[in-house]
Parts: C-alpha cells; structure tokens; sequence
C-alpha cells in the first residue's frame, strides 16, 4: 500500500496551475475512465505538494464506502459516486490516473485525524465545510451544496419535519455535522449515534430508531436504493446548507490554491456536470455549481 505524500511540505514560487488544467471528461458511471492530463511535474513550484505528487503518480484519498451515489464501494471493492468522481477529476489535474488512486475509506470520525496524521493527501467524502473543521484542516471547494433532512419507513406518519422530532430517537452519524445540529437544536429528542450512515439505516429498518437524518442526496441514494422500505419527510425537504468541500492539511496554501483552480475549471468545461450526470444525477436534478469559497 502506498503511503501518501508528507502534506506538510515548504511551498515556494507559483501554483503553476494552469499548465495542469487541460481536463479530459470524466466517465461517470457509463463512460470508462478519465484520462489524466499530461502534466510535467517540473511546471509546479519546487518543493510543492502538487510537485511531488505528479513525480509520484500517485495519491491517496480518503472517501465514503458506504453512500450511495456519492461513495459507495462496487463489487471490486472499488467506490463510485460523485465524490470518487470528484476525486479523480483532481488526480487527473495532477496528471494521476484513476488506476493510480489509493482510496483509503473514511468515515466522519476519523476524516480530520486521517489528514492531520498524513494518511491520506485529501478527502472527498461529503464533507462539510465549518469553522470548527478549518481549525485543524483546510478545504477547497465547495464542490457542492446539500441540505440536511430526514429519513423514515414508508409507513411512518408521525414524523413530518424537524419540529416532530421530540422524543423520537433520531439515528445518525459520530462527529457529523447532522448529528451536531440534532444536539444543538433538538435536546428532546434522542440522538443515537453509528459509525456510518449505512448502520443508521438497518438501525432503522429493525425498529431501534425512528428516524435517520444527514444531508439530503445521502438519504436520497439510501431511498433509491430500497423505495418499498424507506422515504424522506417532506420529499427531502432540508433545514440546513451543507457546503461539501475537499479536505487538506492546514495550512498548505498553494495546494489549496490549485484544487480550487481545477474545480473552477471543472465546472466551466462542463466536467463537473458530467461527473454529476454519471452518478447523483440518476436520481437528483443537475444543480448549479457553487461558488469556490478562497478564504
């Protein structure tokens, strides 16, 4: 297994970013592979992270394995979704192809501790952007804008929102920002916290909680998945913005920089559509692309 790159290199000179940007279209689910850009690794800055990954060839990301549409691991083992897709949009600016792509999974929990620790050299995995996280990590992005909602069986009636949530037990996810929210703003109702959402949802399904919530395209791949047995509340109606953004050591600027700069271009060559379109899109309208947050 590859290690990944040391995240803490000295950064000197230019990004060198837009000799990287030349993005074939990504795949999708139907498509193959995306080809990789070709990328001397001498256009970047000396001692750069974006350098020392297109010498390697290599990266390790960290996503979901268990979220349909976003991240979800195949037969091979291997995770497709949205978020995979995502990530191999920004290997392929590095000049890395999919085939070169460690995918490490990562779960809620343990996403700030993979990257602080060089485990990982970014995270994609429906990952919100908040201050708190920015404390430890940096983000670029987002990438795109979900919304937290609810999660019931078919035959659930009782629950029609956020504000019938009072003594209810409500499943989701350790160390996400759902399952926050539900602190902060529900203390009558009874959070019950899973290492992954796809344990909330067989909580769910054998009776020990009432309902599931986290971001509105999670609950809607779960949904898709199993329609005679779950529904979202309100046909998915969400009371949060949940900004997904990719996450990377604290402090490496001008990698920050770049990823910023190849989603740009993502979404104005219309990859990032594509990208959408192969994955989320089989079941979720094709939104507008966010704004890039450089902070």
């Amino acid at each position: 297994m590859a290690s990944p790159l040391n995240r803490r290199l000295f950064l000197t000179g230019s990004v060198g970013a837009a000799a990287a940007l030349g993005l074939a279209a990504c795949g999708g689910t139907g498509g193959g592979e995306p080809e990789a850009a070709e990328v001397d690794a001498s256009s970047f800055a000396e001692g750069s992270t974006m350098a020392a990954l297109a010498e390697a060839g290599k990266i390790t990301i960290g996503t979901k394995f268990d979220q349909p549409l976003f991240g979800l691991a195949g037969p091979d083992g291997e995770p497709v979704g949205f978020d995979v897709e995502i990530g191999k949009i920004l290997a392929g600016a590095l000049g890395i192809e999919a085939g070169n792509i460690e995918w490490v999974e990562t779960v809620s929990a343990n996403r700030e501790p993979f990257i602080e620790n060089g485990q990982v050299d970014l995270v994609v995995a429906t990952y919100t952007i908040n201050d708190t996280r920015k404390e430890v990590i940096d983000f670029a992005g987002p990438y795109y804008v979900a919304g937290q909602a609810l999660m019931v069986l078919v035959d659930n009636e009782d629950i029609t929102g956020e504000d019938s949530l009072a003594g209810k037990k409500v499943a989701s996810v350790e160390g996400s920002t759902p399952a926050q929210y539900i602190l902060d703003n529900h203390p009558d109702a009874e959070l019950v916290n899973f290492d992954t959402y796809s344990n909330c949802v067989t909580a769910l399904i054998n009776g020990q909680v009432d309902v599931v919530t986290t971001d509105n395209v999670i609950l809607a791949g779960f949904v898709e998945s199993d329609p005679d047995n779950l529904k979202l509340v309100n046909d998915g109606e969400t009371f949060t913005e949940e900004p997904y953004g990719v996450g990377l050591a604290k402090g490496d600027d001008d990698f920050r920089t770049f990823l910023n700069d190849t989603l740009e271009a993502a979404y104005e060559d219309g990859t990032w559509a594509e990208a959408w379109e192969g994955t989320a899109g089989a079941v979720l309208p094709t939104p507008d692309p966010p704004a890039v947050d450089r902070y």
